[in-house]
């Protein structure tokens, strides 16, 4: 696995609606991160590399770019995770417009898309911030500058 030409890493993806990603390990070989629905944070998932990295038509497996990896992830979070403090007040805070916009009927415009959007780039460099001093080793707040 570590041998793989055409490989290009880091990668992003969506497996079966859940983020994951792909990054070289310092030692040269290929780490494989899920984020939890438990906790929000990174599980390490070697077993579905092949899966990912070449799925079969019929999977609900699909490559995403960095700035959409990091929307999914916090979309994810804030959907499956409850908390306390300034991330979860964040979270409620995107969940408001969308139950705004669904109270009315209509979809999002473009300054609740883009506020949305800045939220959840925030969101993410707080909670992978978060999971780095608890030793999480599979988080990695920069994915926000690669999105850019």
């Amino acid at each position: 696995m570590s041998e793989m030409p055409g490989l290009v890493l880091p990668s992003y993806h969506l497996y079966y609606a859940s983020p994951v990603k792909l990054v070289r390990m310092p030692s040269g070989g290929v780490a494989v991160w899920r984020v939890s629905i438990d906790t929000g944070g990174w599980t390490s998932r070697l077993d579905i590399f092949y899966e990912v990295v070449f799925p079969k038509p019929s999977d609900d497996v699909f490559t995403i770019r960095p700035e959409r990896f990091v929307q999914e992830v916090e979309a994810y979070r804030g959907h499956y995770l409850t908390g306390e403090g300034p991330i979860f007040a964040l979270y409620e805070t995107v969940e408001g417009i969308f139950d705004a916009a669904d109270r009315e009927d209509r979809r999002l415009n473009e300054r609740e898309v883009a506020l949305v959007r800045g939220i959840r780039r925030k969101t993410f460099v707080m909670f992978e911030e978060q999971l780095q001093r608890e030793g999480d080793p599979g988080a990695d707040p920069t994915i926000v500058d690669e999105s850019s």
